[in-house]
């Protein structure tokens, strides 16, 4: 059976990052989808302070639509944990799984900012502010567990985030995203702090009031925070058990 995924990149990344993945899951004569989030990667000539949340929950949407895809397994990776659960919630009649890639997992009401520590949000906040675009310069890949060409591969690529997807809130149905099926890769070595409340929050039965757990899964991968770069076949088999 052939399956439909659509595979979306978090923050300074572009479609462009999952490129092995999709190779592995094209060989396979399966469809793949790989967006590029407006104001970064090769769309980053659009970036602005204009660009928010909404924006790049719409980039996803629009995409569903346009192509007219159901059955879609949604990959989605760090910050795009917030996309991802729009996108169920709004459109979860079109999802058959969810896959939240060492991602962040938001409560109703949360802004990608209010997953982090209040020291990591001054500092983001303080270089969004420096910038001319209200915008995050990417960090060295090292801390998302990549080294030697991999590491400067991404090094080469990575564009600066839009400031205004960090501190919107999301509004969202709890049953209707759990309605959903899950899944949520944890990438363990080396494991990114500012993830650790959304792992810590999956493993939890009281998180959504208890709606988490059923219908869901956890699994984990021995690598850093980019798995879609170093461990491509794992992730795609995950990918794959996740679509059948």
């Amino acid at each position: 059976m052939k399956h439909n995924f659509v595979l979306v990149h978090g923050a300074w990344h572009g479609g462009w990052c999952w490129r092995r993945v999709a190779q592995a899951l094209q060989l396979d004569h399966h469809k793949v989808y790989t967006p590029t989030l407006t104001g970064l990667g090769e769309r980053g000539h659009l970036l602005s302070p204009t660009i928010n949340l909404d924006t790049h929950i719409n980039d996803v949407i629009n995409l569903i639509e346009a192509e007219e895809l159901h059955e879609v397994t949604l990959a989605v990776h760090s910050y795009a944990g917030m996309i991802g659960t729009a996108v169920a919630d709004r459109m979860g009649d079109r999802l058959k799984h969810l896959v939240y890639v060492d991602a962040v997992v938001p409560k109703p009401g949360e802004s990608w900012s209010s997953t982090q520590a209040s020291a990591t949000q001054q500092q983001r906040m303080a270089a969004a502010q420096a910038s001319p675009n209200f915008s995050f310069p990417p960090p060295d890949p090292e801390v998302f567990g990549l080294h030697d060409a991999d590491r400067e591969w991404v090094k080469r690529r990575q564009t600066p985030h839009p400031g205004n997807t960090y501190q919107a809130p999301l509004q969202f149905d709890v049953k209707r995203v759990a309605a959903v099926p899950r899944t949520f890769v944890n990438c363990t070595d080396p494991a990114l702090a500012t993830i650790a409340p959304s792992r810590l929050r999956v493993m939890d039965p009281k998180f959504w009031d208890g709606a988490w757990l059923p219908n869901s899964r956890v699994v984990e991968i021995a690598t850093g925070h980019d798995p879609m770069i170093s461990e491509p076949a794992a992730l795609a088999k995950i990918l794959l058990e996740s679509a059948e």
